[in-house]
């Protein structure tokens, strides 16, 4: 029932504004009805002290003692000053009786039947004990519910009690105010549930639109379609991650093409050598390639295979890292000495392309922690990289530097150096610039991904700068011993 985000809006305003509503209409009802019942005590209360005020004044005067004779006597002035005395207050009624409980006189023009009736006993008994009594009472079931009244005993000439006076405040008016306010609290409701309703609508539609676009994308990226985005619209939260959708969009896209062209690289980079090795072989066994010549295609054969032996080792490695079953040995050890060996070993490759080799250290020997294997194998491609990828006659250079507790490796060349579009990709795995093949026939695209495993797993950091066509240079630090 509550499956969208709709209808658990909805479900939720209106249970909040239905609870809000009826407690406020508790709150204002019993303040009301307080306040109200408060009120009608005051009224009843001088009501009945000034109603009998006056008739032992009026019995004083006339020197009368017995309340139903003077009653008699003077039944018509006492009705119409009992009728203005309730004249300004609604739902007021006053009743005079005897000390028997009997209906003398009342405010009401129809008052039969309330001079007929007779008050029960112990409503008088209550207010003779106490002098005055404010209370509930049906009378006897005089009335059909129970009313708020107020009584005082009545004295004659001779301060004898002779009757009681009855304030009477009926309930009508507060069951009419309780009314109005039921009907005023459920027409408010429904207006602000309207209101809600209409809010909560465009609320969760502003949500729900772009969570459906969202997840239309989601189902275009499982069916291999990296290519669509979301409208970003805003500022809020969800544009926020409409943004982030959209990036990772992208990154999926570009990981779709650098698995594409590692497919492709990984393909030929496997075909080729293969093709050349069965080709070889087949001559040999089939004599088409004389005896003498074996040696020399065996020598051709030989390196195919040590190139997929290390097309094979680099893939071993990047699995073994990922699963982490590669552990680093940290060690101390001369990292100046280590880049002088390295250099040294590209000696042949360096005089071939005449570079001008400057190799840049602080001191003469720089100790650094870490796992030596790890590293002679970043610094090697690095290093192997500048010189495969150097102009003819262009600069070399080795930079080590100490920078506080850090130690910055920099191999520059100048040479053909990375485009823009490529360079915030090259640590990437199995990504590779050149796309022609025509520099680099020997890489995969997984040496600076190594490198970049290796580098992050020491905690420490690589990176690459490049101004295409003059120079390239990259920098990686390594924690001072």
């Amino acid at each position: 029932m509550f499956k969208s985000i709709f209808t658990k809006y909805i479900a939720a305003f209106m249970t909040l504004i239905i609870v809000s509503f009826a407690v406020l209409a508790f709150i204002a009802g019993s303040l009301i009805t307080s306040y109200s019942e408060d009120e009608r005590i005051s009224i009843t209360t001088e009501s009945s002290k000034t109603v009998k005020d006056y008739l032992q004044n009026e019995m004083s005067q006339a020197e009368a003692s017995d309340i139903k004779v003077f009653i008699y006597q003077n039944y018509a002035n006492l009705r119409r000053t009992l009728t203005l005395f309730t004249s300004y207050e609604k739902d007021l009624m006053l009743l005079i009786t005897d000390l028997d409980g009997n209906v003398l006189i009342t405010d009401k023009l129809a008052d039969a039947e309330y001079v007929k009736a007779a008050i029960p006993k112990h409503n008088i008994e209550k207010v003779l004990e106490k002098d005055q009594f404010n209370g509930k009472s049906d009378f006897g079931k005089l009335f059909e519910k129970e009313q708020l009244y107020h009584a005082v005993p009545l004295n004659n000439v001779s301060s004898e009690k002779c009757g009681v006076v009855f304030a009477i405040s009926t309930a009508s008016s507060l069951t009419e105010l309780s009314e109005i306010l039921i009907r005023t609290v459920i027409t408010a409701m429904l207006w602000v549930m309207f209101a809600a309703l209409l809010t909560v609508y465009f609320i969760s539609e502003k949500i729900t639109a772009p969570l459906k676009k969202i997840s239309r994308a989601a189902k275009e990226f499982a069916k291999g379609n990296f290519k669509v985005r979301v409208p970003v619209k805003g500022n809020d939260e969800i544009a926020q991650l409409s943004e982030s959708f959209n990036n990772m969009a992208e990154e999926l896209e570009n990981h779709e093409k650098t698995r594409s062209s590692f497919i492709a690289n990984i393909s030929h980079d496997l075909r080729t050598p293969m093709t050349s090795i069965s080709g070889f072989i087949d001559g040999m066994l089939e004599g088409a390639i004389p005896v003498e010549k074996h040696s020399y295609y065996l020598n051709i054969v030989a390196t195919e295979v040590k190139r997929l032996s290390r097309l094979v080792s680099s893939l071993l490695e990047i699995s073994k890292f990922e699963a982490g079953e590669k552990k680093l040995t940290i060690t101390k050890f001369d990292i100046c000495e280590m880049a002088r060996q390295i250099v040294i070993s590209f000696e042949k490759k360096i005089d071939e392309k005449k570079l001008d080799v400057d190799f840049d250290c602080d001191d003469f020997n720089i100790s650094v922690k870490a796992d030596r294997d790890s590293i002679y194998q970043i610094l090697y491609n690095i290093c192997d990289n500048a010189v495969k990828f150097s102009k003819e006659n262009g600069k070399y250079i080795i930079s080590i530097k100490q920078k506080g507790k850090q130690v910055f490796v920099s191999v520059y060349n100048e040479g053909q150096g990375i485009s823009p579009e490529d360079l915030p990709f090259i640590f990437d795995r199995f990504y590779k610039s050149d796309k022609s093949r025509g520099l680099d026939k020997t890489g995969v695209g997984l040496g600076l991904y190594i490198s970049k495993t290796i580098i992050e797993a020491h905690g420490q950091d690589i990176w690459a700068k490049s101004a295409y066509g003059e120079y390239c240079e990259f920098v990686f630090t390594l924690e001072k011993a």
